[in-house]
């Protein structure tokens, strides 16, 4: 495969999706059909099995507290609420101006961390499946999957945009002036003070995604 000259990798949560208020629903609906003590146990799962996976597992945390409440049919339309969701709904304002700034430069790819089930269908049901054409990384590091991402879109240079510093910085490690990073200021993992103390701050910060199409391809590339 021949390398193209850039490539774009764009993170999904708190990056083109607010992932955030998703989330916010999720938590009213819990407590609307199961209460709060329920709720709150259902989270707990949740990062319970985000600290042992590595990555947010919201189906796999319902098979969990399913163990717990086996006797009640109202967890079989839990599911449906997640994989029905209408992620469209929250995907942040300019986002696909943004897939359309940047295509006449390189490929846009969706890199993302996540299961194997519900991220593929939130991005899907959001629509940037269809946005990107297709090109859909889902790992579950992706900041350890760097040679399989050159491997399937090999590239002179890479773009990636993230909301999490940690992420942007292991790979300007590796990467080092083969990538720019790109800081979008969105979510909650984005704005935590402690979170932006611990890290490098990326090559180019923005303050929401949409802000990308004021950056030209030259200012990109110089920025690494």
């Amino acid at each position: 495969m021949t390398p193209t000259e850039v490539v774009f990798l764009l993170d999904v949560d708190n990056t083109l999706l607010d992932n955030d208020r998703v989330i916010d629903d999720l938590r009213n609906h819990l407590e609307r059909e199961f209460g709060s003590e329920n709720r709150d146990r259902y989270w707990a799962i949740f990062e319970e099995l985000r600290t042992e996976l590595g990555y947010a597992d919201y189906l796999g945390a319902l098979q969990r507290y399913r163990l717990e409440a086996t006797c009640d049919p109202r967890l079989l339309m839990m599911s449906s609420f997640l994989l029905d969701y209408p992620f469209a709904k929250r995907l942040y304002p300019g986002y696909l101006d943004v897939l359309e700034h940047l295509r006449p430069w390189g490929p846009t790819v969706i890199l993302s961390d996540g299961d194997v089930v519900f991220q593929p269908r939130k991005v899907q049901r959001s629509g940037l499946w269809e946005a990107v054409e297709g090109r859909v990384l889902i790992y579950i590091h992706k900041e350890q999957m760097r040679d399989d991402v050159e491997r399937r879109y090999p590239a002179r240079h890479y773009v990636m945009v993230d909301d999490k510093l940690r992420i942007l910085a292991a790979m300007k490690k590796i990467q080092r002036d083969r990538l720019t990073t790109v800081f979008p200021r969105q979510g909650h993992y984005a704005l935590d003070p402690k979170n932006i103390a611990a890290y490098p701050p990326a090559d180019i910060t923005v303050e929401r995604i949409g802000d990308l199409v004021n950056c030209e391809l030259a200012a990109l590339l110089a920025a690494a």
